[in-house]
């Protein structure tokens, strides 16, 4: 059956996006753990639909809002994990934790930065999927998305496209900060994160739906501004810290 409407939630430090159809659903990214309540009572109350109609939760990436959620909604709702077809958990080792304090540390500032109270944010540092995908794949029982992978940000990010409609999301590829799209922070590969700016814009997508920000039309200025002004260097806490020690002003940003 065919998509009814993707449904913008507003969640704990990020947009999410629930794709609905007559007979299932499916949100296009994992959450905050403390967003996990709130979707399903929309499904329940605002939808009208058993919670189980939750089919798959692709997880884009592992950053808190975008992973956190995941497991509690497979728990809840018996629905499929689907995240990208990589060997090593991103979490992975004595560093990995490491990030993983780190990456929390960063949502709780976004939170604090947005007004929120301060919630559970919680989660596993290892991702088990049911489904993992690469490149050009599609989302089993949702064939109409198409798995992009668009790394940069880390090195397993996953944008979704909507064929027939030409809309695309990117999760934490571009950001919106009021009246500017920034990179997002950190930056891990900036090669390759200019690479999949690039193949975003090569779409020429009627839609781009990000998690900090909204769904917008973005044109082919806005992409090439983008392009020239993504990060030349690796963009990550270690580094923002190295610049601060040498003097530089450079500022986080939310991601």
């Amino acid at each position: 059956m065919s998509l009814c409407e993707i449904v913008r939630l507003d969640g704990y430090i990020q947009s999410i996006y629930l794709a609905v159809y007559p007979d299932k659903l499916m949100l296009l990214d994992g959450c905050c753990r403390a967003d996990v309540s709130m979707v399903l009572d929309y499904i329940q109350k605002n939808l009208k639909r058993p919670i189980t109609d939750l089919k798959v939760v692709v997880v884009t990436h592992m950053h808190p809002d975008h992973a956190g959620g995941a497991h509690k909604f497979r728990e809840a709702t018996g629905c499929m994990i689907v995240s990208a077809d990589k060997p090593k958990q991103w979490y992975a080792g004595i560093i990995g934790k490491a990030m993983l304090l780190t990456d929390i540390g960063l949502a709780y500032y976004v939170a604090h930065l947005k007004g929120r109270p301060r919630k559970k944010l919680w989660y596993s540092a290892y991702l088990y999927p049911d489904m993992t995908v690469k490149d050009g794949d599609k989302i089993i029982g949702f064939e109409d998305w198409q798995v992009l992978e668009t790394p940069g940000h880390t090195d397993r990010d996953l944008s979704l496209l909507h064929v027939s409609t030409q809309q695309v999301y990117t999760a934490d590829l571009i950001i919106k900060l009021k009246h500017k799209f920034v990179a997002p922070f950190p930056v891990h590969y900036p090669k390759a994160y200019k690479s999949s700016l690039k193949k975003i814009k090569d779409l020429n997508p009627s839609n781009v739906m990000m998690a900090h920000g909204c769904e917008l039309a973005i044109d082919a200025a806005t992409f090439d501004m983008l392009i020239a002004q993504a990060p030349k260097e690796p963009r990550t806490i270690t580094d923002t810290i190295k610049h601060k020690l040498m003097g530089g002003k450079r500022k986080l940003k939310d991601y």
